[in-house]
């Protein structure tokens, strides 16, 4: 096949891609990949429909996404639903994709959504009546290294939490379910037996029928022009045909997506771009490939192939991918794009290596078709900040065809429940702010995002584009100190420091799933903040202000927090902000600067996130204002026994707990600098500072600590080491540990809840009554009892946590702690349900008398459960090593 390229595609006009007539819509007969006709209209009918004046959501996107929208809006009950689509129903990216419905996704929510969709699909047909070309294949992923099957290993056992069935073997078994595989180069794969091929076209176009049948109105040939707002509230659709006036809309344009929300009068930011894609057509082989033949995922050859009419289908995602303009282009050019030999050469060499017998297929077609890639490889979900009603699905990263039923569905739940029946924070798109919306970051970072599709990604990997985009005011300055970044939000964060004469490229080319090269550097940090002092810039924290002429500020608060905030000037609370199911929506200290100004302190990510839940309650008040000062301030936290002797050496103002308790905040003079917001925490546990610097002050500032720290054994540290540091003191990071289903009360924080007030808050009736019923699952910590650090896989997260033998729950983040001298997972744990089925409540008990351990890509690790903070068991440590020593001495 190799060798016959360029020849047979000039022999046949069968090897010109299928095209749309540009009047009609209708495809030449036998040249699409898809022989269905159901992608024009849902009745058939050319004729366009008239335009309705009102609806109460409008649909923009006739593919797979939006019809799935529609269908699960109209199974929820909804009605005066409109879908539009600017050319014919499902003969965008839909008709053109490769139909692969798999569960093989790299988190644990897109996995969710692939199932659903899967399910969703297979019963489609007895349900509308339409053949949707549903064959249950299964798949293959295959490993041809170590690192890669250790990856699928940690995939299986991710799955089998979600009780999805798949099995890690060897390349035998390969061979035995796939005939045509060469495994001379294999050391093992993982079988998902649920996975199957479907018809895109004909699943579209069932699901179409269905919300049809349940009052959906379909308009065909109908483009939007704009979203109209009036006062962050969608009040209407303007499209080239008239205005159709609504409450919601849902944009679901894909590769237009973003464009749309630039089009809009207030505009909204949709971070995506498109790239080509290509894909191989055969025609039937010799022996034609049976329908039921596994899809074959080869990710190290950067392949996936297929069953297609007897022949095979196999595309990519190669290293250098073709970026698209949408800019003022229709779908008709766009679909037409052309086919490029060269560039496919090395994706089809590939393929050749893998599948040898196809050396003798006919190629029948190479097909060059759009797809819409996001920032970080995760499609875009939810309500878009700042305007009501107004809510995107998009950016499915090629994987609309498996992720559009579950979407579809986590959608429709969140317009019509206020958030869906999972946590989809990780597809949120208000984890994303403007700053991601630049064309030529988005264009630079999806010619990253798509190679990485298919990449080997080991633990803490970074993105290598965009970057540089927000820095603190030191970071050039931290860069010449040894600083090795990471990017959170588009911020960059110093992840440790490299000590002068280590092997810098070494350290950066390091990627594993065992112990680490920077271990000791961390280690080092780490020791550091326990015994000196250290100094990490965390600027990169979200900070707004908010505040009032009278009481206001402090009313909002205290209807939006858990715990109370009517304080004295000066203290800090640690709050979570709760929705009305008393889940976390934000994890954050406030500080209560005077009588009717606050300062609030939230995580990196939380910073479109929070301001929008934020503004999302606030009254229509002149006299209440929220300021977002995140640019305003640079953050250092200082850590450690010594961090008291550094500022007061600074202040010339003792700062001992007596003269300044924990939790307290007071603006001071550093150095030469005034206003300095000095607060007595570090987010960590241990004794130390965050001194909030304004910019113009932050070198200056810096440079006098370090200077004077010098004679107290000051060093810069990074994240690493703040989060071993976080992890082994049980502290939960919002993200991370915490999310809108967690509540207080299943991770130990009821002293941070304001039960004994009368004051009413968002969450109370929700937490009263969990109090009343009992907790189901509780947070705990996980030390690891028989895993060699050096030698054994280090857990993450999202590992299966097993109690007397049975699946008991799951870890949400994990650490090495040098204090312990071993491995600390967090998580939460359940009890099995009782005897009807239903959840049982947990008890101390429970988690104290069991046997645990954590499965790590299969293995299973020993770990004792622990409830409490950790200064019992630092005590316990280390009155271990004194007996040894004084056992060792006397042994002498």
């Amino acid at each position: 096949m190799c060798s016959c390229v360029r020849s047979s595609r000039a022999l046949s006009p069968v090897l010109r891609p299928g095209l749309l007539l540009p009047q009609t819509g209708y495809r030449l007969a036998g040249r699409g990949l898809w022989t269905s006709p159901h992608c024009m209209a849902v009745g058939g009918d050319s004729t366009l429909l008239p335009l309705p004046s009102q609806a109460r959501v409008v649909i923009c996107g006739g593919g797979i996404v939006g019809s799935s929208v529609a269908f699960h809006l109209a199974k929820l009950g909804w009605t005066d639903i409109v879908l539009l689509e600017q050319g014919r129903l499902g003969a965008g990216t839909t008709r053109l994709c490769a139909g692969i419905v798999s569960v093989a996704k790299p988190i644990s929510i897109e996995c969710q959504m692939a199932n659903y969709s899967n399910g969703l699909y297979r019963g489609l047909e007895e349900e509308t009546g339409v053949k949707t070309g549903y064959v249950k294949t299964g798949s293959l992923c295959l490993a041809q290294n170590q690192d890669r099957f250790l990856s699928l290993k940690r995939l299986a056992s991710r799955l089998k939490v979600m009780g999805i069935s798949c099995n890690v073997i060897k390349p035998k078994e390969v061979a035995k379910l796939h005939p045509h595989v060469n495994i001379h180069d294999l050391v093992g794969a993982l079988h998902l037996p649920g996975d199957s091929v479907v018809s895109p076209p004909d699943i579209n176009h069932a699901l179409a029928v269905a919300a049809a049948a349940h009052g959906v109105q379909i308009l065909e040939r109908t483009t939007v022009q704009q979203v109209l707002v009036e006062k962050g509230q969608v009040t209407a659709v303007e499209t080239d045909r008239g205005s159709i006036e609504c409450e919601y809309f849902v944009n679901c344009a894909g590769q237009w997506a973003y464009e749309l929300g630039q089009a809009s009068e207030v505009k909204v930011s949709i971070p995506l771009h498109g790239c080509e894609h290509f894909y191989l057509l055969t025609k039937p082989l010799q022996e034609p490939l049976p329908l039921d033949t596994p899809v074959l995922m080869d990710m190290d050859g950067r392949i996936y192939a297929r069953p297609w009419q007897g022949g095979v289908l196999s595309g990519g995602f190669e290293k250098n991918p073709k970026p698209i303009f949408t800019e003022g282009r229709n779908q008709l050019e766009i679909q037409n794009m052309q086919e490029d030999w060269d560039h496919f050469e090395p994706m089809l060499s590939a393929l050749l290596r893998r599948m040898p017998s196809l050396e003798a297929a006919e190629i029948h077609q190479l097909v060059n078709c759009p797809e819409s890639f996001t920032p970080d490889m995760r499609c875009l979900m939810g309500e878009t900040p700042g305007i009501s009603g107004y809510y995107v699905l998009a950016g499915m990263n090629s994987s609309g065809l498996a992720f559009a039923g579950g979407a579809g569905k986590y959608l429709a739940e969140w317009m019509t429940y206020g958030y869906p029946t999972a946590n989809v924070w990780p597809l949120d798109i208000k984890r994303f702010g403007n700053l991601q919306s630049s064309r030529t970051f988005l264009r630079h970072r999806v010619m990253e995002v798509m190679p990485l599709l298919y990449e080997l990604k080991v633990p803490r990997w970074d993105f290598q584009t965009g970057r540089q985009l927000r820095t603190s005011p030191l970071y050039d300055r931290l860069d010449t100190q040894g600083a090795r970044w990471m990017e959170k939000h588009g911020f960059e964060r110093p992840k440790y420091f490299v000590p002068h004469g280590k092997d810098l490229l070494a350290l950066d080319q390091s990627k594993t799933f065992y112990k680490p090269d920077w271990f000791d550097i961390v280690g080092s940090e780490v020791k550091c903040c326990k015994e000196a002092v250290c100094v990490i810039d965390m600027s990169s924290f979200t900070k707004f202000e908010l505040s009032s002429t009278n009481d206001q500020a402090l009313d909002l608060l205290q209807h939006l927090c858990a715990n109370d905030l009517d304080v004295p000037v000066g203290h800090i609370v640690h709050t979570g902000m709760l929705n009305e199911r008393g889940g976390y929506e934000n994890d954050c200290s406030v500080v209560r600067v005077s009588k009717n100004s606050f300062f609030i302190v939230s995580p990196t990510d939380q910073q479109v996130h929070c301001w929008s839940w934020i503004k999302k309650h606030m009254p229509n008040d002149p006299h209440l204002h929220l300021e977002d000062v995140s640019w305003k301030y640079t953050a250092l936290n200082l850590i450690g026994p010594r961090a008291m002797d550094v500022l007061a050496e600074l202040s010339y103002v003792s700062m001992t707990p007596d003269h300044f308790p924990s939790m307290f905040c007071k603006e001071m003079s550093v150095g030469y600098a005034n206003g300095i917001r000095v607060m007595s925490m570090t987010h960590t546990g241990e004794p130390g500072f965050m001194l909030y610097i304004p910019i113009e002050y932050a070198l200056h500032v810096y440079n006098e600590v370090i200077s004077v720290g010098q004679k107290y054994g000051i060093r810069n540290a990074g994240y690493y080491a703040l989060r071993s540091l976080r992890i082994e003191k049980f502290f939960a990071f919002w993200g991370q540990d915490l999310d809108a289903f967690t509540t207080p009360l299943e991770c130990g924080r009821e002293f941070r809840v304001k039960f004994d007030t009368e004051t009413d808050f968002m969450g109370r009736e929700a937490l009263l009554q969990q109090r009343q019923d009992g907790v189901f699952r509780r947070f705990v910590m996980l030390v690891l009892e028989d895993h060699d650090t050096e030698l054994d896989l280090w857990p993450w997260w999202g590992e299966p946590v097993y109690r007397n033998g049975q699946l008991a729950g799951t870890t949400t983040s994990s650490a090495y702690s040098y204090t312990l001298e071993r491995h600390v997972c967090l998580g939460f744990v359940s009890p099995p349900p009782g005897p009807e089925g239903l959840p049982t409540p947990i008890t101390p008990d429970f988690i104290n008398r069991g046997d645990y351990e954590v499965d790590i890509a299969g293995q299973r690790y020993p770990a004792k459960a622990k409830l409490y903070p950790f200064s019992s068991l630092f005590s316990q440590q280390k009155r271990r090593k004194e007996d040894m020593e004084l056992s060792n001495l006397q042994g002498k």
